[in-house]
């Protein structure tokens, strides 16, 4: 399934531009067009799936295993001075998504970069998070 509008969809479908790193199966790896920093990649199953409740779970899998993989080359170049990588996906609005196909982020980050992830958020008491967990175990 494909939305015609969908830029991702585009890309899979090979209509739009993309500087696409490997394209295996159900899923494919590009270079973000807006990087937070140089070697930036993206990974995308071919399906439409506007989120994660959409995916289905072995295509989950496959996104995040060529992940891996695509980290290990980031870090495996030199010039992308990679000392660390950030696995990042933004499921809905609220969390930040802008383009509404499941996308996994891969990035490299290494001392000194300018991204920051940081929301001020406070110390859980032990009772919150039990709470919390006991709620949840219910439902997965």
């Amino acid at each position: 399934m494909h939305d015609e509008s969908c830029v991702f969809c585009g890309i899979v479908a090979g209509t739009e531009p993309a500087s696409v790193v490997v394209a295996e199966g159900d899923v494919i790896a590009f270079a973000d067009l807006n990087p937070v920093n140089p070697g930036h990649i993206l990974v995308v199953p071919r399906l439409h799936a506007v989120g994660l409740a959409d995916l289905p779970s072995n295509t989950g899998g496959r996104m995040f295993h060529l992940a891996q993989r695509v980290a290990e080359g980031i870090r495996a170049l030199p010039e992308l001075r990679a000392e660390g990588i950030n696995l990042f996906l933004a499921d809905g609005v609220a969390a930040g998504q802008e383009v509404f196909h499941v996308h996994l982020h891969v990035f490299p980050r290494f001392k000194g970069d300018a991204f920051r992830l940081s929301s001020g958020q406070r110390r859980a008491t032990r009772a919150e998070l039990d709470a919390v967990a006991q709620s949840l175990c219910q439902l997965v």
